[in-house]
């Protein structure tokens, strides 16, 4: 008889004797291979002696059966297992001599004492890996007993783990991690490495690079390396912080953890991580190790001690002397032994670039961290320079690397630097007066090297240079002519990465020379380099819109005469390099235009002459312009006007002149007029000249009128020559028009003739360009128009001017518009989700920022002829055969021979008095016209519909459809005139009625399209001139025309009633339905005749009950039994609603809207009835059907009303109909705990029960309101149902229970209150039962919504204490688990403040009220979430002041309770809202700012509320101080927190604050001090001010 091996460790024995054997055979055999029976078959089979001994020999000789060299090694393990799990086998000590018996068997093997099989070793680690992880040996340690391991393991562990790092396979080693990581986990056993500590150094740095190799292959990273290295670097940690020998910490990171870590690190950091590797390693252990490696980097390299010795190795001599006097050297060099370790091959050289850079910012900043004080600067400054040295800029400069380096080496530059500009390490007149400008000498080779080496196309290039600019600018200053060349105007940057830390840069150097106030001396070098020779077709402009806007800001703080300095200089710069040289040179016409860009943007962006501008100004500004138009312009026209022949005009260098010459002119015109028009004292060059101007070119106003010596001739034969060009010239003449339309404005007889070929010309100017249909987006520099972008400019010239330009186009350029801004809208809409990245104005933009503006429906004539050209797109779309057919309604709707605007345009004409009585005539006759043709329309929309013969559309044309649908959303459809809106309604109706989709459509394309033309229609219903629709149709011919269409199209969707699209299609057509009905009803024509034809085609549309049943309803079709069920939902609803709001004395109208309700009510029984046969049994109700018998109900219920059924309730009970509505009851009981978060069945659902439940007579059986209470808490007690889905819901579960206190008796109520009491016992919480508690709060938050009377108030109002106890002891136990701060304690802060506003005067034991601040005390209010700090703040607040302002008697007694809440809050505004750099969120910043202004009202009503409270204001103030002096506050935090504490600050009698000044601790006394002086002065003052006029 044996005893057999289970077959996992630490599993009890199950079955007795040969049943136990034969079990343990079996299910060894099929679990765990490898390791069979001990005393079973495998021994039997051999006859050995093992079997026929007694179980007590057999137990006394394990161990030398263990020991000796005769058993095999299988039989070996296979009684090592057997004796580790069995409790019969007795030996002493027996599992510490089993882990020593595997422990000297591994140790023996790998020391090679003897051979053994790959397999056996496995089979040993494993079982050394089963007994570490067995539950026998975690409870006998746990009940004291000592077991340890051998140091020998230890050392063979990380031999193995050697092994597998140099074999560079990681296969076979899994055991072994997972054995390393039970011995470190288990306390008794990682002694082996904590005592011995080179073993587990030796043991990170080899799990380091196991980890490193996983990296760096192409294989997917898995856990258990990550996790057997996380522990380890949390066990050294542990030790390194416990070792007194810094030195010895040191030796021990530098010598074997230093390199492989710093590689660990950089390529955690640079992985491209997939969805293959490990989530655990990819999104939490490899951030957990990087942090643990700067951890370890930081204690072991820049220990507190080992200061002494970086300042002896750092520093020269005589700072040393200084010092520290008779100071002997150390032997530790920490800084050459950390620069020996980067530098060394510890990686492959492909990586060990990239990965020394990395380690310089990291070093340098644990370097900083730890050492970084004001007295340590200068040796902070040299580990810097060391730290650099190891860096490859050497190699990069003299060419040895790749260009691709410089990225890698300029991105640990741009560290450091920050990490210098961060740390303020750099003072400048400290550097200069005591240590010889070392730093600077340093910074500024640094600059050379940079500047002189350009790496344009890199943006941390950029971003080192404007480091070394905030450092210093005089460190870039002797560069500064080859840093504004390469950084800037020769720099050849595209990319939008790049450009940004351009433009910041050059930001920079503007607001640093601005301050300076040596912007002269800057731009000096900027024209320089402008002028020198430079492969100019290659220069990108000189001002992007960003710079210009940066400039702006520069030239509005700077004194005018340094700006005319510079516009001085560029003048001189034309007139004496460029101008003589320009003609026939392309590379001087680039530099002029380069330099005309220079003087349009300074003039248009200085600030502009004004009466108070002083007079020597004023005279250097005309002297200016003067010089600018005699100097350049006037040579330049002179130029241009030369005859010339063909080939010629087509020169870069003319076409760069002309560029030049008009952006001159045009800047010279525009700012020639602003002067003379802002600036008295400003006589314009234009003037000196005015006598010598003719009459003719005076009243043409022509630009030579203004431009002294350019005759009339020559300025032609410019225009001529620019307009042959699509670039800036071109604009400019455009800008020009612009110019002389708003001059002759401001004249006070406006030349129409003028205005009219002005703004014809301005159009015609662009129309060739916007032809071609190519262009690109553009920046707005009006010096970088292309061909390209030259569309883009003119047409945000044309849109941006329309209110302009619009009054004086003929009708055809407004159509011209018209056309234009439609195709750019259909090419916008296609690229729209491209065009929303791009900064830069595009076509599309322009046309959708029109559509979007208010201003279009102000520009009716537009607007109108707008709506016709996308009718006449519509006809483009529809099938070929189609457009050809004159009568079809799109094509007579766009019918160019009808006068659609006649009324608007007349207004646009001139009209001679003595033909108007005659134009009158022909007006009314065309008005007459299109009126007729609309009515022809609408017959001909109605008799398609009716004989069935739509238009096919195929996807693609549906596809075309829905955009223009969408284009025509953009429209204010709601301010259209009567025909506009007449014609647009048959256009949609048309849409609906006389198209179909082909049988291949997407069926949620075609549900989309319906939507948007039912959408579209409401938005027409709701303009002012809706009505002007039933001018053209009978209103029940739009309803039946409506729904015949719905109803043949339903039959396509029978497959698809379940989706999103369809319900949102059903909202959208019941909309349409309802706004019509409501129509009908209001204008009061023929309503009764209008809804009867309505009523009696929705009832012809249903098939024949009798028929039906007999064919088992199998042709009923669900989507038009929808459909039906809606539309008689709808018209009930209307009809319903109308009666409830009509008066009583319009019985007319009531008894014929009565009359047609009882008709409506029986078909939609009869509808609801034949939907609910066809539903599958135990089906969930469809949720169309829900609303519908609601409405149902409502009507019975308004009909009995009216009938006065309250008089005789019988009669109304015995109605057939109660069966129906307690069948639906019944099913809505039944689905609602189950709805989980589908939000259109629980409106729907709890509409109905609110319905239902007003009148109690309807309740089937012994029902009462408790059940309907009962099956509301499990709806919110479902595992679906969130706060969030609570929220949503809230309205319709308050008016349910509202109905239902209203109605239920009082014992009822008792019960209610029970049920909702059980919810907050505590044994829930206990059980994990979370959302029972949230159900019961919720109810109870409901219940205080509803108003109650007689016992029911007073019995709610004495469970009160009971309630707020409840909640108090749900808080606590809540706010232990951080998941259910959010969906417990807010609610239940949000039920307490409504209790105590409710209970006021109600609550009179102070106590029960008290208990609110136990809840508010438990409350956490950090380490949250900004959505959670959001909600539990408001909560808390709003507790705080329902007691303030409801139980002010209570919160005196309560006064220390009270500080302490508001208190915390205080203190959390203070957390939150404090400076965190540029790391802050907005949203979460707003949340926060928020939180503050609470604060700020929370103490205002203190003061004004509550005088007694005076004896505690001192208080409130030390504490705000105390806390005040612990952080640096946001400034508009502070703001607000400052306001609220100067109103506690007004109670403070000058006691108090003697108090404060003696009590206060120095620090924070110094902090009062600050805020009282504000308060005196900023507070104080202006509240005795206000008081000195206040009555």
């Amino acid at each position: 008889m044996g005893a057999e091996l289970p077959p996992r460790i630490g599993d009890r024995l199950a079955l007795p004797g040969g049943d136990q054997r034969a079990a343990w055979a079996r299910r060894n055999s099929e679990g765990r291979p490898g390791t069979g029976c001990v005393c079973g078959s495998h021994l039997l089979a051999r006859g050995g002696p093992l079997c026929r001994l007694p179980m007590a020999a057999i137990y006394s000789g394990i161990y030398l059966k263990l020991k000796s060299a005769k058993t095999p090694w299988e039989d070996k393990i296979k009684l090592a297992r057997f004796a580790w799990v069995s409790h019969q086998c007795v030996l002493p000590n027996k599992e510490q001599v089993l882990l020593d018996w595997v422990s000297h068997a591994l140790v023996s093997y790998y020391n090679k004492k003897f051979e053994l099989e790959e397999e056996v070793v496995e089979k040993l680690w494993a079982y050394l890996d089963n007994v570490i992880h067995s539950r026998r040996l975690q409870n006998l340690l746990k009940s004291g007993k000592t077991i340890g391991l051998s140091f020998s393991i230890a050392q063979v562990i990380n031999e193995r783990l050697s092994e597998a790092c140099s074999q560079k396979t990681q296969q076979n080693i899994g055991t072994v991690l997972s054995c390393s990581s039970g011995i470190l986990s288990t306390p008794s056993l990682s002694i082996i490495y904590t005592a011995k500590c080179e073993l587990l150094v030796d043991l990170l740095s080899k799990l380091s690079k196991l980890a490193c190799q996983q990296l760096a292959s192409d294989d997917t990273v898995g856990s258990q390396v990550f996790s057997v290295l996380q522990l380890t670097f949390a066990q050294y940690l542990l030790i390194q912080r416990q070792q007194t020998n810094p030195n010895r910490v040191f030796g021990q990171v530098t010598s074997h953890l230093l390199q492989p870590c710093l590689l660990l690190r950089h390529l955690l950091t640079v992985r491209s991580w997939t969805q293959a590797d490990d989530n655990h390693v990819r999104q939490h252990l490899s951030r957990e190790i990087r942090n643990q490696v700067e951890t370890l980097l930081q204690a072991g390299l820049f220990q507190p001690e080992l200061l002494s010795s970086y300042k002896e190795e750092l520093l020269p001599e005589q700072e040393l002397q200084v010092k520290k006097k008779g100071a002997l050297k150390s032997l530790l060099l920490p800084v050459n032994t950390v620069q020996t370790k980067l530098s060394s091959g510890f990686c492959e050289p492909a990586l060990h670039g990239a990965v020394v850079a990395g380690s310089v910012s990291l070093l340098y900043k644990l370097f900083l961290d730890s050492y970084c004080k004001a007295e340590n600067h200068l040796a902070c400054f040299h580990m810097l320079s060391r730290l650099f040295s190891c860096l490859r800029f050497p190699a990069l400069q003299q060419g040895i690397l790749s260009p691709a380096d410089w990225s890698t080496e300029l991105l640990a530059l741009e560290q450091v630097l920050n990490l210098v500009l961060s740390s303020d390490i750099y003072n400048v007149a400290s550097d200069r007066i005591r240590h010889k400008e070392i730093q600077f000498g340093f910074y500024r080779k640094l600059a050379q090297m940079l500047v002189s080496h350009s790496q344009a196309s890199i943006p941390a290039w950029f971003r080192c240079l404007k480091l070394l600019m905030s450092l210093n600018h005089l460190i870039i200053e002797p560069d500064l002519d080859a840093l504004v060349a390469s950084a800037w105007i020769d720099a050849e940057v595209s990319e939008p990465r790049t450009k940004k830390p351009q433009e910041a840069l050059i930001s920079t150097m503007f607001q640093t020379y601005s301050k300076l106030r040596q912007f002269p001396r800057l731009f000096e070098e900027v024209l320089t380099v402008i002028c020198r020779p430079a492969a100019d077709e290659l220069r990108l402009p000189v001002f992007s819109a960003g710079l210009t806007g940066k400039l702006r800001e520069c030239l509005l703080e700077l004194p005018p005469n340094q700006i005319l300095d510079i516009l001085c200089l560029c003048v001189e710069k034309c007139q004496t390099l460029i101008i003589p040289a320009v003609e026939r040179s392309a590379d001087m016409a680039l530099k002029l235009l380069s330099l005309s860009s220079v003087l349009h943007a300074f003039l248009f962006n200085m600030r502009s002459l004004d009466d108070i501008t002083p007079s020597p100004v004023v005279l250097r500004t005309q002297s200016l312009l003067s010089k600018m138009q005699k100097g350049i312009i006037q040579p330049l026209m002179e130029l241009l006007q030369a005859p010339r022949r063909e080939e010629e005009k087509s020169d870069l260098w003319l076409r760069k002149a002309s560029d030049s010459a008009l952006l001159l002119v045009y800047t010279w015109v525009e700012v020639d007029t602003l002067f003379r028009v802002s600036c008295s004292k400003y006589v314009s060059p234009a003037a000196e000249i005015a006598g010598a101007v003719t009459a003719s070119a005076a009243r043409r106003w022509g630009i030579p009128a203004f431009l002294s010596g350019v005759e009339e001739q020559c300025w032609e034969r410019v225009v001529e020559l620019a307009n042959s060009f699509a670039s800036t010239s071109k604009y400019c003449l455009e800008l020009l028009t612009l110019q002389k339309i708003k001059m002759i404005l401001m004249q006070t007889e406006a030349d129409l003739q003028a205005l009219q070929h002005a703004a014809a010309l301005i159009l015609e100017s662009g129309r060739s360009s916007m032809s071609r249909g190519e262009s690109e987006p553009w920046d707005g520099d009006i010096s970088a128009i292309s061909d390209l972008t030259y569309p883009t400019a003119h047409w945000h010239l044309v849109i941006s001017n329309l209110t302009i330009l619009l009054p004086y186009l003929s009708l055809k350029d407004v159509e011209y518009i018209a056309n234009v801004l439609l195709e750019t809208l259909v090419l916008a809409k296609a690229q729209e989700a491209a065009a929303d990245q791009e900064p830069s104005i595009s076509i599309g933009k322009i046309s959708l920022g029109l559509m979007h503006s208010s201003f279009l429906p102000e520009m009716m004539v537009l607007h109108c002829t707008f709506l016709t050209s996308l009718i006449h797109q519509f006809t483009k779309v529809l099938p070929s055969a189609a457009r050809d057919s004159v009568d079809l309604p799109l094509q007579q709707l766009s019918a160019g021979n009808i006068p659609w605007h006649e009324e608007i345009l007349a207004s646009c004409r001139p009209v001679d008095l003595l033909e108007a009585p005659s134009e009158n005539k022909l007006l009314k006759d065309e008005l007459s016209l299109s009126r007729k043709t609309l009515e022809k329309v609408a017959q001909c929309i109605i008799l398609l519909a009716k004989n069935g013969r739509p238009l096919i559309l195929k996807e693609s044309q549906l596809e075309s459809c829905l955009g223009l649908l969408e284009i025509a959303s953009l429209l204010k459809l709601d301010s259209l005139l009567p025909s506009d809106c007449t014609r647009c309604f048959l256009v949609l109706l048309s849409l609906l009625a006389n198209t179909r989709a082909s049988a291949s459509c997407s069926k949620p394309l075609l549900l989309k399209f319906l939507s948007t033309c039912f959408h579209l229609l409401r938005c027409l219903h709701a303009g002012r001139n809706a009505n002007s629709v039933f001018k053209v149709f009978h209103a029940s011919d739009v309803l039946e025309t409506v729904m015949t269409s719905q109803l043949t199209a339903s039959k396509f969707f029978t497959d698809v009633l379940t989706v999103p699209d369809w319900a949102q299609y059903l909202q959208e057509v019941q909309a349409f339905l309802e706004d019509f009905l409501r129509m009908i009803v209001e204008r009061r024509q023929s309503v009764k005749l209008n809804l009867e034809k309505f009523m009696s085609f929705l009832v012809s549309c249903e098939p024949d009950i009798g028929a039906a049943k007999s064919k088992g309803w199998k042709n009923w079709n669900p989507a038009a039994g929808q459909l039906l069920l809606m539309a008689f939902t709808t018209l009930c609803q209307v009809i319903t609603l109308y009666l409830e709001q009509l008066p009583q004395k319009k019985l007319q109208s009531t008894d014929v809207l009565s009359a047609l309700l009882e008709p409506v009510v029986l078909q939609m029984v009869r509808t609801v009835e034949q939907g609910l046969q066809s539903n599958t049994q135990n089906q969930p109700l469809p949720v169309t059907f829900i609303p519908s018998v609601t409405t149902l109900l409502k009507a019975d219920l308004s009909h009995a009303v009216k009938r006065g059924w309250q008089k005789e309730p019988s009669g109304f009970l015995e109605q057939p109909r109660i069966k129906l509505y307690q069948k639906f009851y019944s099913q809505i009981l039944r689905e609602l705990p189950c709805a989980g978060d589908n939000l259109q069945f629980l409106q729907s659902a709890l509409q109905f029960l609110t319905v239902f439940c007003s009148v109690p007579e309807l309740y089937p059986g012994e029902e009462t309101a408790v059940t309907v209470v009962f099956a509301i808490k499990k709806l919110l007690a479902g595992a679906a149902v969130t706060t969030q889905v609570i929220q949503s819901v809230e309205t319709e579960l308050t008016e349910v229970l509202v109905q239902l206190l209203g109605s239920c008796s009082a014992e009822e109520f008792y019960t209610i209150m029970r049920l909702v009491l059980q919810g907050l016992e505590m044994k829930n919480i206990w059980q994990q039962k979370a959302k029972e508690v949230l159900s019961a709060v919720t109810l109870m938050k409901l219940l205080l919504s509803c108003p109650l009377r007689g016992d029911k108030e007073k019995a709610f109002w004495f469970a009160s204490p009971q309630i707020i106890t409840a909640l108090a002891m749900q808080t606590k136990e809540a706010c232990q688990d951080q998941s259910l701060i959010p969906t417990i304690v807010v609610p239940i802060l949000e039920t307490v403040a409504a209790l105590l506003r409710q209970g006021e005067g109600v609550i009179l034991n102070p106590h029960h009220v008290a208990l609110a601040f136990s809840i508010l005390l438990t409350v956490p209010l950090d380490h949250l979430k900004t959505e959670d700090y959001r909600s539990i703040f408001l909560g808390v607040h709003e507790v705080l002041f329902s007691i303030v302002q409801c139980h002010p008697k209570v919160l005196l007694k309560a006064a220390p309770s009270f500080l302490n809440s508001f208190h915390r809050l205080v203190v959390s505004v203070m957390h939150e809202g404090r400076q965190k750099g540029d790391k802050g969120n907005t949203d979460e910043f707003e949340v926060i700012l928020k939180c503050a202004r609470l604060v700020e009202r929370m103490y205002t009503h203190i003061t004004a509320e509550m005088e007694d409270f005076t004896v505690f204001s001192a208080f409130i103030v030390a504490q705000y101080v105390t806390e005040l002096q612990k952080v640096t506050l946001h400034p508009a935090v502070k703001k607000h927190l400052t306001e609220g504490i100067y109103r506690i600050l007004d109670l403070c009698i000058e006691r108090d604050i003697k108090f404060l000044n003696t009590s206060l601790p120095a620090g924070v006394r110094e902090v009062f001090k600050d805020l009282y002086n504000d308060y005196n002065h900023y507070h104080k003052a202006k509240k005795q001010g206000e008081e000195k006029y206040t009555a």
